[in-house]
């Protein structure tokens, strides 16, 4: 069975007639006629009751008929899902990222992807809170963690690994938490953006996650505060594995319980319902998203 006679057979019952269908899609009448007879003898059933006047579907051809509408309605969207990448991007796109990412990569792929297309400019926010898209006016939102609004698309780029980390002179002064409920008895340094509460650090269990409740000296909502105190030798911090990257690789930092930490939160493009987001904002998520992919091993 052939997508391309499934879609013709829509047409011809959306029109109502053979002629009207073969002038659409610029055939003779015998082809489309013929075509329609193919399909019927492939599935084995009569689609269509033919007389002079009208055509009249059969009970087989009315179950048929919705699928035959979504081949068509698919082909069409990814049509329309390429169209206009060849041209040039231009206009304003107003976009709010996190934080950690926005210090990672983003600031660097948007300001790259605006000088690749001269006629456009962004608005970037670095902002953890989730904006309010339409009240806010945004295009376009990149965001960590859990989503809810139906009213809202998204496009998952990766997931991103958390993990409890502390510098050697720390774990040299204060000895190394074997077990998550031993860090109950350390200065746990407390990200106040996580979705979870600051004091509530989730692990692995066989029967699923659990939370250990910590407790510490400092507390902050900027992840770059909380980095550099963690290497100060001040406590222990629960962050993303993609902010303390290269300070695993020299050692500044130690992976303390790598089999054991639960959180893993999804990496997301976000934009507003409609049926097919401008060019712009495709492009641009598509950019991001290769600049996510080029660094997936620090996630």
């Amino acid at each position: 069975m052939r997508a391309d006679d499934l879609i013709l057979f829509s047409q011809v019952v959306e029109l109502g007639s053979f002629s009207k269908a073969a002038e659409q899609s610029s055939l003779t009448n015998s082809v489309v006629s013929k075509r329609v007879a193919r399909l019927e003898e492939e599935l084995g059933v009569q689609l269509l009751y033919r007389t002079t006047r009208k055509l009249t579907l059969t009970e087989a051809g009315k179950a048929l008929l919705q699928g035959a509408k979504n081949v068509k309605q698919a082909t069409q969207e990814a049509v329309d899902s390429v169209v206009g990448f060849g041209e040039n991007i231009s206009g304003h796109i107003k976009m709010s990222v996190p934080t950690i990412s926005g210090d990672l990569l983003l600031a660097d792929a948007v300001a790259e992807f605006c000088y690749q297309n001269p006629g456009l400019t962004v608005d970037m926010s670095l902002d953890n809170k989730f904006v309010d898209l339409i009240e806010g006016g945004y295009d376009l939102v990149i965001r960590t963690g859990y989503l809810e609004d139906s009213s809202l698309i998204a496009r998952h780029f990766l997931d991103s690994q958390w993990i409890v980390c502390a510098s050697p002179q720390y774990i040299a002064q204060h000895g190394k938490p074997v077990t998550p409920e031993a860090l109950v008895d350390h200065n746990c340094l407390q990200y106040a953006y996580q979705t979870t509460g600051a004091s509530d650090w989730e692990f692995k269990a066989s029967k699923g996650n659990y939370i250990v409740k910590v407790s510490g000296s400092f507390s902050t909502d900027n992840a770059t505060a909380l980095r550099k105190a963690a290497l100060g030798g001040y406590g222990i911090a629960y962050v993303p594995r993609c902010l303390v990257y290269h300070d695993l690789l020299e050692g500044t930092l130690i992976d303390i319980l790598p089999e054991q930490v639960g959180k893993k939160l999804g990496i997301y493009a976000v934009y507003p319902f409609t049926r097919q987001p401008p060019t712009k904002v495709k492009a641009l998520i598509e950019h991001i998203r290769s600049r996510y992919l080029d660094i997936a091993h620090y996630f």
